[in-house]
Order: C-alpha cells, then structure tokens, then sequence
C-alpha cells in the first residue's frame, strides 16, 4: 500500500513547471555572454531550471552551492510542484500530494528532514483494518482468503516475469493465473482488491501496466514516515535563498552550440544550460516546445511511458468514529472495482478527526469530473457501509484532481505496456550538453518517488558542474 511518495505526485507532490538556470532576461543591450555566458572566464555557468518541485530545487541547490548563477522558473504560484501542502485548515497542515518518506534508511529526504527540522511520524503497513464489501470485517478464514489471494496474484506476476519475454497487462497475467472464470464472486473480490493496490502504487491501472516492468525498480529500506507539519517544509529548506520566479509558464525551449534560451508567457531567458524538470504529463501534452527538437530515443520514451493517478479526498468529522489503526482496507464487490478501497486514519498524524480516502487510475481518473458533492457521496456511502448509516456527516473536505492540472496532467509515471525501463534513462539523457533533463519519471530505480526525484535533479546538476 502506497509504498511509494505520490510524489506519489498526487501528490506526489506534483513538480510544476519550474526552470532551474539562471535566468538572464533578454534585453536592449543583447549581451549572450563570452563563449556562453560567464563559463569562458570563471567557470561560473548561468542555469535556468524548469520546475519548482523537489528535483527542480535540488539542483538549483546544488548548483547555487557550487558557485553557479541560478534561475528557477515556475508556472505555478508557489514551489513544490507535486510537493503542496495545504494550510486551509488552520491549525491542521494536509499533504496534497506527496505524503510519505518511503524507506527511511538510505533516504536523501530523511537527510533533508533532519536539517529542516521536521518532525516525523510512522506508519505502519501491518497496523490494518480490513472489511468485506457489507462491511464486516474481515477475519478468520476470510482472513486467510484475502491474503492467499494477494500472494497469489503476487506469485503469478514473479513467475509471468522470469518466464516470459512478450509482455502483457498485469490484469491479464494474474486472471489466467488464478483460474478467473471459476472464481466465486468472494474470491474475484479479492482478487480484485489485490489488482487495486498495485494502482494505488504505481498509479496507473492495472489494464495498461506492464507485467514484465511495473516493478523494475530499486527496493526500499525502513519504514514509512509522514510530516505531520507538511512535506513544505523540505521544499521550504531547499529554497531558502534562491532565485525563484514563479507565475512563469514556460512555452518554448531553444539551444544552440551556445546557449539555451527559455521563453514563458512573459518573456524570454537565457543561459548556458537548462535544467528540464517538467512532469512527464506536461512533456506529453505539447505544453511546451524544443527547439531543434528533442532527439528520436527520448521523444519514444515521453510517448510510451505512462502517466497515472492518485487522488486524495480528506475528510474532517466532528469525531472519530473508525478503527485505530493506520490503514483502513475495504474490499468492494467487482462491480464497484477499485471504489474507496484505501483509507488512511489521519487522526493519528493530524490529531483531528480527519480521514483520507485514496482513488487511483482509471476511477481516480474518472471522479475528477465528478462535483465535490458527488465525490463525498461517494465516499459517504462507503463509510455507511463499514460503520453504520448514522455515522456522522463531514464538516469540510479538501479534494485533488491531479490529472486535470495543467502543470501536471496526472500524480506520478508508471511503466505501461509498449515500454521499458531503459526509456526512463533516455528520458533523462541530456541533450547537446546544453539541455538536462530530471524529475521522478527519469529516474529509473526511484521513478514515482520524492527521494527520485531529488536525486535526479542532483544528478542534472553534477552533469552541468562535470
């Protein structure tokens, strides 16, 4: 369950488009700078990053640190990109988008927690309250069912990959495993339920996800940790002292044997390099252009990779009213796949009656045109379900639509079927020396996680520094 940060992101938290370099305006004076700038004479280069998220602010950090003139472009109002922390609560900080460190041990965000001073809390995958579609819960035999189940869909995807060459759908392997036609409804139930928590995971869904590569990726260490004060406050740390412009929509990137030029909607930039961390999303719509062109290897990789999503709906209740424990797990019947399937009790972390309801792929997806009202129905009606129908109406609710934004066009990337894990280094390879690419889908051991993307942008920036 949500092993990793929506960055896992809905979180997480979903990295805008934000130009790390140093930004020079262009003006009367036409200066483009000796041999590129500064870097004939000092070795001071002029970057401009793409991006207000946490790759984007890692190498603008990193950069600025080493000496080098710093720019970061964002489209957004604020940093953070898929990193947003909401203070519409008072008193009561909320994570829109990427909640968790995943595997504290060997983690550069818990580094970066340490030095900011923010507080952390754990929670546990086995602390878990499980319900069948009527709301009982689920125990005794039934318990036993459920996690046969979510063994064996997890045995047939480990054999499909050491077997096979030709890839297929997860949906697909695990069904011809488990004998889907002869299943009971019970059985197909959880099953089914088992299908879901790899979407809440890797947020795509599980018709479009590879077998072969869904899980080609580094395995994590330690436990998982929330900041009960936000994950802002690793953002806020980076930050601190740079030069950040926000309100900037990148449109077009330009680069020559000399230089890059960045133009936005209110002017346009130059540098000796950009620093490209815009969500794999926005890479995919055409938002923004290149100039002259981005090569053949790393547009296939931006057409084949996927985008999925993951979406939060917060709840606040004059009291608490569910079990104490972490996860609340509710298993729906077939025909209401992957419908509030995954709760968590942020009464723990928050210590206010607060739950958060997790939709990911194709019903995430499909909500987001649903009206705030019809969204708490739904949930509601779930709820009623599990704990009774006198339950308690919520006083307030913050929900995401990840895949609607613009600067994000969904939570974090997953690997679908048409690609492979070497497209994720053929999303990050820099092009011409001048045009450096980082964010969580480049990343091809951390892809879909905070601590990913924060490295990939480190690694953009070392490749500038040489």
């Amino acid at each position: 369950m949500h092993r990793r940060s929506f960055l896992k992101s809905v979180g997480l938290g979903l990295p805008s488009l934000v130009l790390l370099a140093s930004l020079s305006a262009c003006d009367d004076n036409g200066d483009d700078g000796e041999e590129s700038g500064m870097a004939g004479r000092s070795g001071r280069q002029k970057v401009i990053v793409v991006g207000a998220g946490i790759s984007g602010l890692g190498a603008a950090r990193y950069l600025t640190d080493q000496g080098h003139d710093v720019s970061v472009l964002e489209a957004r109002d604020r940093i953070g990109g898929r990193i947003w922390t909401s203070q519409q609560w008072s008193g009561t900080p909320l994570d829109l988008g990427a909640s968790w460190i995943h595997g504290i041990d060997g983690n550069p965000i818990t580094d970066l927690a340490k030095k900011a001073g923010a507080k952390t809390v754990v929670t546990d995958l086995e602390s878990a309250t499980d319900y069948l579609a009527g709301g009982q819960e689920i125990e005794g035999a039934q318990a036993q069912a459920f996690e046969r189940w979510q063994k064996a869909t997890a045995n047939a995807l480990s054999a499909f990959q050491k077997k096979d060459d030709e890839d297929a759908s997860i949906r697909s392997v695990v069904q011809n495993a488990v004998g889907w036609s002869k299943l009971s409804d019970s059985d197909k139930a959880m099953v089914s339920y088992a299908l879901n928590d790899y979407e809440h995971e890797y947020s795509g869904s599980v018709d479009q996800m590879s077998a072969l590569y869904f899980d080609d990726d580094a395995k994590i260490k330690g436990k998982d940790v929330l900041f009960p004060g936000g994950y802002q406050q690793i953002t806020d740390y980076l930050a601190k002292g740079l030069s950040v412009q926000t309100g900037q929509v990148v449109k077009r990137i330009d680069w020559t044997s000399a230089g890059v030029t960045v133009t936005t909607d209110k002017g346009a930039f130059q540098a000796d390099h950009v620093v490209v961390t815009l969500p794999l999303g926005v890479l995919q719509s055409g938002a923004v252009t290149f100039g002259p062109g981005l090569p053949q290897a790393k547009t296939s990789a931006i057409g084949k990779l996927g985008v999925g999503v993951l979406n939060k709906c917060y709840l606040r209740f004059p009291k608490v009213f569910w079990a104490d424990t972490d996860w609340l797990q509710y298993v729906p019947n077939v025909d209401k796949y992957g419908q509030w399937a995954q709760w968590i009790n942020a009464a723990r972390p928050t210590r206010q009656p607060v739950l958060l309801g997790f939709n990911a792929a194709d019903f995430g997806r499909t909500i987001e045109n649903w009206s705030d009202t019809q969204i708490i129905d739904s949930a509601m009606a779930t709820l009623k379900t599990i704990y009774g129908s006198n339950i308690p109406a919520p006083t307030d609710h913050q929900i995401t639509r990840w895949a609607s934004d613009p600067y994000a066009h969904g939570s974090y990337s997953f690997t679908q079927l048409g690609a492979t894990s070497d497209m994720r280094d053929q999303l990050a390879a820099s092009v011409d020396g001048r045009v450096h690419f980082a964010g969580e889908a480049t990343d091809r051991k951390d892809y879909a996680t905070v601590h990913g993307a924060y490295r990939s942008g480190l690694r953009a920036a070392k490749k500038i520094t040489g």
